[in-house]
């Protein structure tokens, strides 16, 4: 596939519809923050557009349009695509496993949380940036849909729980789109079950609404964590989907059969 730049994208109304909760709002995110990237099988009358931010890849059209190999590049990614995109995935990727995501949107009151004391909850600043990159490796997935942490803390759009300088847990908004914003939340393993994570997603909850906009929150079916604070937070579920993430690309040549777990 080849990338668009975003003066030359096709009208994408029919690709992805706007206004819905979730990864949903991925595209939306990219045109209003420009962190993402854009790419089609062909540049003139597209038949396959995927778009992607972060480790986040969306994907529609005719699966049947695209040459071996062209997806080669999304490997390492986790793969939004309707089921005829299957065989596509299981030819051009050592593994695709596929994952059972629930999406909940903010409709109830949160649980209080109250920070210990010496503990500030507040909104990101740029000066934050480099807290947030001492989170380590292990912590980048968060700010991954902004292009780092220095865009992630200038945007206005996260909030965090600090002491002495030091951040213990962030929430942010993930994907931001027009009707909704994907929460994203993360708290320093030796500061959990101290409803810091609860205390800065239920303020980013409030920036949200002001905003005009309606709280989401995307996890897996297996990360009863995630799903705890979700309803916690005053999160309730209303869809269920799969993506799939993939391996390495296939080697042109090497095997065809899906090996999806």
């Amino acid at each position: 596939m080849i990338e668009l730049l975003p003066s030359r994208l096709p009208a994408l109304a029919r690709w992805f519809p706007g206004g819905a909760p979730g990864v949903a709002a991925l595209p939306e995110h990219v045109m209003t923050t420009g962190s993402g990237r854009w790419w089609a099988d062909r540049a003139v009358d597209p038949r396959v557009i995927a778009v992607s931010s972060g480790d986040h890849v969306l994907l529609r059209g005719d699966p049947g349009a695209l040459a071996p190999g062209a997806l080669a590049r999304f490997a390492g990614s986790y793969v939004e695509a309707p089921a005829r995109f299957l065989p596509v995935l299981g030819n051009g990727f050592q593994r695709v496993d596929p994952w059972e995501r629930l999406v909940y949107v903010h409709q109830a009151p949160a649980m209080p949380a109250r920070p210990a004391h010496g503990i500030t909850v507040r909104r990101l600043t740029p000066k934050d940036a480099p807290a947030l990159a001492a989170l380590g490796p292990e912590a980048a997935w968060i700010h991954k849909t902004w292009g780092g942490a220095e865009q992630l803390a200038s945007s206005g759009l996260g909030w965090g729980a600090f002491h002495r300088g030091r951040a213990l847990s962030l929430a942010c908004t993930y994907f931001l789109g027009s009707r909704h914003e994907d929460v994203a939340a993360l708290a320093d393993p030796g500061h959990r079950r101290q409803h810091l994570a609860l205390a800065c997603v239920t303020a980013l909850c409030g920036d949200i609404a002001a905003r005009g906009r309606t709280p989401s929150w995307t996890c897996s079916r297996d990360n009863r964590p995630s799903r705890l604070l979700a309803w916690s937070a005053g999160f309730r579920l209303t869809r269920e989907y799969v993506h799939y993430a993939t391996g390495p690309a296939r080697r042109p040549g090497f095997g065809s059969r899906a090996e999806a777990a």
